[in-house]
């Protein structure tokens, strides 16, 4: 019999004494009355960069959608499964959520493979491959770049990849819509996971500031 990871379980103990014990009416409430989260954040699945940690948010504040190297694709609807698409479609027409935020982060995984021209897929599928196809030809360009070091080829792409979800964001219609209208608003950030600094994106020159703690 398969047994449920103990570290999990004895988490989960500690969250139900802790936390959810000084906001049990918080979490009643969310139950009763659904979510309202004001904010997206399109985030990374590595385990370091859990944005709701990062942020220090509660329960309900945040709707997080998260995937490999936190990309965001072109508005494709051609009637295959588009996970991304479809927490965008919900957070944006149902949720009404007024931010978005796509968030990279330093030292990612799906970025460093897609800037190894000798990665091999890790199976038949090669989902990664082809999911980091959305920056091919910026990791292209970036490897050409003989003056940069690995380091700084990475750090590029992580934020490059960051500007060009945001440029697939809006060509969804409903994401376009709202920003014009003045009801919805998209920004870009960065975390270095070395030492906790977050980068924000200036909307209007699309360079990256660290945020002053």
């Amino acid at each position: 019999m398969q047994r449920f990871p103990s570290s999990l379980l004895a988490g989960y103990r500690n969250f139900m004494d802790g936390r959810y014990s000084d906001e049990r009416e918080r979490y009643r409430a969310l139950a009763e009355q659904g979510q309202k989260p004001h904010t997206m954040v399109v985030a990374c699945c590595d385990s370091r960069s859990a944005p709701e940690t990062i942020f220090d948010c509660g329960p309900g504040e945040l709707f997080v959608v998260r995937n490999v190297a936190n990309m965001v694709p072109p508005y494709e609807p051609d009637g295959q499964y588009h996970s991304t698409s479809a927490a965008l479609e919900f957070a944006v027409q149902s949720l009404r959520v007024r931010d978005i935020i796509v968030m990279g982060h330093g030292r990612c995984g799906g970025i460093r493979a897609a800037l190894d021209p000798n990665a091999e897929p890790l199976s038949p599928g090669d989902f990664i491959g082809k999911w980091m196809g959305l920056v091919k030809p910026a990791a292209e360009q970036i490897q050409s770049n003989l003056v940069m070091t690995d380091a700084e080829r990475q750090t590029a792409l992580e934020r490059i990849s960051i500007r060009n979800s945001i440029i697939n964001l809006r060509t969804f219609p409903c994401v376009r819509i709202l920003e014009e209208r003045g009801k919805l608003q998209i920004h870009g950030a960065w975390f270095d996971i070395s030492n906790g600094e977050l980068w924000i994106m200036d909307s209007n020159t699309r360079d990256f500031t660290r945020l002053e703690a």
